[in-house]
């Protein structure tokens, strides 16, 4: 079912959120909109489950560019199409191992709710709030990761660190890469980016999509459900 390919996901309305009453949660969705994400994580929320479906089971890559057929037709994404499709920086690091020391070292007491570093083998409770959610977007929407979602890892905290402390990230090859690794057979990364892929098919001319559906209300951040996470998240290791 393509419902698997954004159970988890994460996608942001940003309108919204940038309007609460709550600076640090607004500092955060700055953050994210500074970061140059705002494209890929707030574009349209259209899904078309068949096509997507057709995508993965037909997808490879082939000299750096995706290949798939989708209702029998030819389909190539490259990644200087993908960047300009949502406005996604081209310059800067493009390996997330590549951040300084130095800025990664800051950005454990920056995240941390006690004050205390916080460990990258430990929980995301140690984080405040808005570094919290921030991880779950990272890890649902950009990393797509299977697994347990509470635990930090260095990838996850080195994505957040990209964002909150501005560090210049060639975001058009982070998510190409992810993207390839999803259509990688034996690769064990999660298949996700429904509303993205679905988006770019609707772009190409004369291609049977079959029937859209809507992406759940409850998995756009708006105010209400950011709101709603704070209060199921606010107190766990308070």
């Amino acid at each position: 079912m393509a419902s698997a390919y954004y159970s988890n996901t994460h996608h942001i309305d940003f309108e919204s959120v940038l309007a609460m009453d709550d600076p640090g949660l607004v500092s955060m969705f700055q953050a994210l909109r500074a970061s140059g994400l705002e494209g890929f994580l707030g574009c349209p929320t259209v899904i078309y489950e068949a096509a997507l479906v057709d995508f993965f089971e037909n997808a490879s890559v082939r000299d750096g560019v995706i290949i798939s057929t989708v209702a029998g037709q030819l389909v190539e994404i490259s990644e200087e199409w993908f960047a300009e499709s949502f406005d996604l920086p081209v310059d800067g690091l493009a390996d997330l191992s590549e951040i300084p020391k130095d800025v990664v070292f800051d950005a454990r007491s920056i995240f941390s709710m006690s004050g205390e570093p916080v460990s990258l083998s430990g929980k995301k409770s140690q984080m405040k709030i808005e570094y919290r959610l921030l991880c779950d977007i990272m890890a649902k929407s950009i990393s797509v990761k299977a697994g347990s979602f509470n635990t930090i890892t260095l990838e996850k905290f080195s994505m957040l660190t990209a964002v909150v402390c501005r560090a210049r990230m060639n975001w058009a090859s982070v998510l190409f890469n992810i993207l390839k690794k999803m259509v990688t057979p034996g690769s064990k990364q999660a298949k996700g980016f429904a509303v993205q892929i679905s988006l770019l098919l609707e772009n190409i001319p004369n291609l049977e999509l079959g029937e859209s559906s809507e992406f759940p209300d409850s998995k756009i951040l708006t105010e209400k459900t950011v709101h709603r996470y704070v209060s199921l998240n606010d107190k766990v290791g308070a």
